[in-house]
């Protein structure tokens, strides 16, 4: 019985470790932006499997030590990453151009050992599948691929043609699980005598019965219905 409760107690005191330093490293280590955060990310991982399942002769505690190390290391190398340009040249390598005014830069290519099948699989992923339609393509330091097209292969946008547009923010949450989202909903400058009312020409006169609800900025309401598919029904093959 010890042999299972005593790898489970371990199990769960590195999650609940790892939860509380991830909050404290912030969202840029779980984005893994560089190749710094890259490696943090394995060893801290690799930290924490060993002391949740490695070798009992490893103790907990020494585990923990390392991690609550590394997270200190994290936030460290964060701040001087901020204040010193020199330093972010030297952790971070800068962002490569590998199309440059509509030419391919083989150069570049083999600086960053990148093929061009590699490249053309990264152009597909942003919907493009001519190499010709490419003006600008930046390798950046998160291994993603920044593109900018030719003038003539850019979708043509509101501004282009002069066409005036209204003010669009962001959807507001205001009701999830039934729940009311007060913040949201007194940051939206609304009540909830105006959801209600809302809700009504829906059919709705129960919140129980919303399993979600925005607003956004021109007040135009977004209503999903709790079990709104109950005529669906799974099949043998899923939802016939």
């Amino acid at each position: 019985m010890e042999d299972i409760i005593n790898p489970a107690l371990r199990a769960v005191t590195i999650y609940l470790i790892l939860l509380l330093l991830t909050r404290i490293m912030g969202r840029k280590m779980i984005s893994q932006m560089t190749f710094f955060d890259f490696v943090i990310g394995i060893l801290i991982g690799s930290v924490a499997a060993n002391s949740a399942i490695g070798p009992y002769n490893i103790k907990l505690a020494s585990g923990i030590t390392v991690l609550i190390v590394l997270t200190a290391l994290v936030l460290l190398i964060g701040l001087i990453h901020i204040k010193s340009f020199r330093f972010r040249k030297l952790v971070n390598s800068e962002p490569v151009v590998v199309i440059g005014k509509g030419q391919i830069i083989d150069k570049n290519m083999q600086k960053e050992r990148f093929s061009i099948e590699e490249l053309t699989a990264l152009l597909r992923e942003k919907n493009i599948f001519n190499i010709a339609d490419v003006e600008f393509a930046v390798f950046e330091n998160n291994g993603k691929l920044s593109v900018l097209p030719k003038s003539h292969k850019q979708p043509i946008k509101p501004a282009d043609m002069n066409i005036p547009t209204p003010y669009q923010g962001l959807t507001k949450d205001i009701v999830i699980n039934g729940t009311i989202m007060k913040e949201n909903l007194d940051d939206a400058g609304l009540t909830k005598a105006w959801l209600m009312d809302r809700l009504k020409v829906y059919g709705i006169h129960m919140l129980e019965d919303v399993f979600y609800a925005g607003v956004d900025s021109s007040q135009t309401l977004y209503v999903s219905r709790k079990n709104s598919n109950k005529q669906e029904t799974d099949g043998k093959y899923g939802i016939e």
